[in-house]
């Protein structure tokens, strides 16, 4: 498996994988899996060489922490990156009041309090660390810090401050102690990357959907500014949701809801040409984020074996630069910004 170095601090840096693990799946996402299936996949994605692993306290109300607390307890440490994220506290709920009902399947019954404070900080990582089974966190990602959580702009902007006010000082402090190696934010909107890229230390932003062959507005300002800074970018999401990875057939899902005419349209368009070049649509889809130097590494989902296989092939695949040349042409993705 390839991998991508990154050490903007000096400090040694870490090992990406050029394929990582999103493990919001793990955390029963849409559809609960038992502890079997969910180490197996897990099994599957080590012994196909990914080493980069990515959780949240919100997949499964900590049920993803825990899955792999069991899967990575007998591993080196050395030998593997892991993140989490920090901006929601979880609470003890009853079952009928608790958040995530049907979205999330049978998980503990827990609640999420948004808090980008700098005691919510130490409190969310050292949650995070009990259920991880761990001592150190690589990565600590500032979550959701984007308007499809928040609502409106003057509830972001509130959120935002929160954070350059409190959680940025605790970050920070962590980051000079050792406890964790990086930190940034892991959001579902580019804009809010740039604003917090252009006011502090960042080092690493996690960009979920919003860089695929669908899309490239963060090519434009974020990904430049953030090469420049030596930042790096890691990208979820690749398949807007199902869409580049299924193709444009009935029922395909586009950013967790149903696609639009536009999405449809431009997904077939985006298959005829990769047809014409015998790659699959899938394939490009995760090889594109890669071809931009700021990128890391890029996290699909996948909740099963089959799913794991696919995204190991798509990350091994050779895609020709002429396949590039012609999207370009074709008007499909933005000339290269690098």
């Amino acid at each position: 498996m390839r991998v991508r170095h990154w050490d903007r601090l000096g400090n040694g840096g870490l090992n990406f994988t050029e394929i990582g693990f999103g493990a919001a799946p793990l955390g029963n996402l849409y559809r609960a899996i038992s502890e079997d299936a969910a180490q197996a996949v897990l099994a599957r994605a080590w012994e196909g060489g990914l080493r980069y692993f990515d959780t949240a306290p919100l997949y499964g109300y900590g049920l993803s922490e825990t899955r792999l607390n069991h899967f990575l307890r007998d591993k080196p440490r050395a030998d593997y990156v892991i993140s989490t994220k920090i901006g929601r506290l979880l609470r003890a709920s009853t079952p009928e009041a608790r958040d995530g009902i049907g979205k999330w399947f049978e998980v503990p019954s827990r609640t999420g309090v948004y808090d980008y404070s700098y005691d919510g900080v130490m409190r969310s990582l050292e949650a995070s660390l009990e259920r991880l089974g761990l001592d150190r966190i690589d990565i600590l990602y500032a979550h959701d810090l984007d308007l499809f959580n928040h609502g409106t702009q003057a509830a972001l902007d509130a959120k935002l401050a929160e954070l350059m006010a409190g959680g940025y000082r605790a970050l920070i402090e962590l980051r000079d102690q050792g406890v964790i190696k990086a930190f940034g934010a892991g959001v579902n909107a580019w804009q809010p990357c740039q604003w917090l890229l252009e006011r502090g230390d960042f080092d690493l932003f996690l960009l979920a959907g919003r860089y695929t062959l669908l899309e490239q507005e963060a090519q434009a300002t974020f990904l430049p500014l953030a090469q420049e800074r030596s930042v790096g970018v890691v990208i979820g999401g690749p398949y807007n949701s199902g869409i580049l990875a299924t193709g444009p057939r009935a029922g395909a899902f586009y950013n967790y809801d149903p696609a639009p005419d536009w999405v449809l349209e431009k997904t077939a368009a985006l298959q005829r040409v990769c047809a014409q070049f015998g790659v699959r649509l899938v394939d490009a889809a995760f090889q594109f984020p890669l071809r931009h130097p700021a990128v890391v590494s890029v996290i699909p989902g996948g909740q099963g074996v089959a799913e794991m296989e696919s995204n190991l092939l798509a990350a091994r695949a050779e895609v020709p630069e002429t396949l590039w040349t012609a999207l370009q042409e074709n008007g499909l993705i933005l000339p290269a910004a690098f």
